[in-house]
């Protein structure tokens, strides 16, 4: 096969594993995957001071010098479950004309979207004996839910107010059908320089589209800037781009430390949301930043553990607290009420053991502390990225002729976050999240 025959099918390859990205979904570290990769995946995520495949430059660029050349390409079978309980029976009521309660339920309801494909592929070359070129395509999303049924409680200013009357409405929030739908995809061109003895750098332009959907808002028109751009119109793109940076270097004996980081990914507004999302439908990607090493322990043994931060505070749409900015300036408008979500730092422990010279078995475990807070209960129950811990384990074997292939599962306990309804007090919200995925990869 030619070089040009090589460049023109796997450049195709890689455009039509893209096209299937963009309908992935996944919510693990807020919205974030918990890896990249089928064989960092297996490893909790660690892979920053490591060279797996030719996944590694969506952890750290610098880690395509150690693959050479190699493709994968693989799907995942990612199935969160994700619902919300609500006790306390809806006031009904109003304080004025201006001021009345919202009150979803009581009920208990799950989302049914309960599982998604994620495709990604990642190729490699190498250019010299110092240098690589290559292509990561690969997808994040999660908050996506949908709840059917169920109903909402409104005050309205009727009558004598207070107390007004009450409407009972079907629908969470008394629209219909409600949730979110958030896809998001990344192409990333790297090259890998090495200097000195086993170091390396990597540079990532990242090109980023994503995808977002709401459904069922609109009772909260009437405290939006743009109520005709707040929910139900269909998918919305949003396109932009950003740069990721890394190194690796050896030290001691058979130790490895990596760092990357990752710039804010500028992206366009999403113009059918700017009524919903602050700042007229921005909804920029956060920047991370991620350090780690790794060491051969035994001549079987691999241990690597990575420290991930990913910067949501930075994001006027997800950081924005829906108390009291709800109450205090419109949907849309820069401190409009948002997801209240926080800064997340992730705490990544990954083994490999190799049992021969061509199979390895993979375990991990990460935690990290969730990004929601009491105060952000409602708006939240359309996008419950709340889980902790992650457990994974993994299996990787090559074939006679030194192709192989991967296979990860990760199981996230289900964690909950309760708080009182911002708009009616006598309720109390409580949603949970679990997680399971189960992944296969093959490299040639």
């Amino acid at each position: 096969m030619s070089r040009n025959s090589f460049k023109l099918n796997h450049v195709t390859l890689a455009v039509l594993v893209s096209l299937g990205g963009v309908s992935t979904a996944s919510a693990t570290n807020g919205y974030f995957s918990h890896g990249y990769g089928t064989q960092s995946k297996a490893m909790a995520g660690t892979g920053v001071a490591q060279s797996l495949d030719s996944l590694a430059p969506a952890t750290n660029p610098a880690g395509l010098l150690g693959v050479g050349d190699r493709r994968d390409i693989g799907v995942g079978y990612f199935s969160p479950d994700r619902g919300y309980d609500i006790t306390g029976g809806p006031t009904g009521a109003c304080m004025n004309a201006q001021q009345c309660t919202f009150a979803v339920g009581p009920e208990a309801r799950r989302s049914d979207k309960s599982f998604f494909l994620i495709p990604h592929f990642g190729i490699s070359r190498r250019l010299s004996e110092n240098s690589v070129f290559g292509v990561a395509v690969y997808g994040n999303g999660g908050m996506n839910s949908r709840y059917v049924g169920g109903s909402a409680t409104v005050g309205v200013p009727m009558g004598t107010v207070p107390p007004g009357i009450s409407m009972t409405l079907p629908g969470t929030f008394g629209a219909g059908t409600a949730g979110v739908d958030l896809m998001q995809m990344f192409i990333a061109p790297t090259y890998a320089l090495g200097f000195g003895e086993g170091a390396s750098f990597g540079i990532s332009p990242i090109i980023a589209a994503q995808m977002f959907e709401a459904r069922g808002l609109s009772n909260f028109a009437a405290l939006s800037s743009a109520p005709d751009a707040l929910t139900d119109n269909g998918h919305d793109n949003s396109y932009g781009a950003g740069l990721k940076l890394g190194v690796q270097l050896p030290f001691a004996s058979n130790w490895m430390f990596g760092a990357s980081y990752q710039t804010k990914i500028w992206m366009s507004e999403f113009d059918d949301y700017a009524g919903l999302f602050a700042e007229n439908g921005d909804f920029d990607i956060p920047s991370t930043a991620t350090i780690g090493v790794s060491t051969k322990a035994t001549d079987a043994l691999t241990i690597a553990f990575d420290v991930q931060w990913i910067g949501y505070s930075d994001i006027t749409s997800i950081a924005n607290p829906f108390v009291p900015n709800f109450f205090n300036s419109q949907l849309g408008m820069s401190n409009g009420g948002g997801f209240g979500w926080d800064d997340m730092t992730v705490y990544k422990l990954g083994f490999a053991y190799d049992t021969s010279e061509s199979s390895t078995w993979r375990f991990g475990f990460s935690t990290t502390e969730q990004p929601v807070g009491s105060d952000d209960v409602l708006f939240n129950i359309v996008a419950p990225g709340v889980v902790e811990n992650h457990f994974t384990v993994g299996y990787s074997t090559k074939t006679s002729s030194g192709n192989g292939w991967s296979v990860s599962g990760m199981y996230a306990p289900s964690v909950s976050v309760s708080g009182n309804n911002p708009m009616d007090g006598a309720q109390t919200i409580k949603f949970s999240m679990d997680q399971f995925e189960l992944e296969f990869s093959y490299s040639f």
